[in-house]
């Protein structure tokens, strides 16, 4: 869950470094904001990297499967 003000590090090739939650979406109530396209695809064609084993249990496989190493 990503909050209002989080930086984060990019792990793909869209051209970013780091980037900030200006501000979450979709109401006054809501605090808490995720990341990605609603299809569980990434922007970018490389991830750079090892990602997370708990990637495979949520069905990112396209992440898993362009990802140099799973831990």
């Amino acid at each position: 869950m990503i909050q209002q003000e989080t930086r984060l590090k990019v792990a793909d090739n869209t051209g970013a470094k780091e980037i900030l939650c200006i501000r979450v979406m979709g109401g006054s109530t809501r605090r808490y904001a995720n990341i990605g396209k609603d299809d569980l695809t990434p922007r970018g064609t490389r991830i750079f990297g090892p990602v997370a084993r708990e990637l495979r249990e949520k069905k990112f496989m396209k992440i898993v499967s362009l990802a140099p190493e799973v831990l």
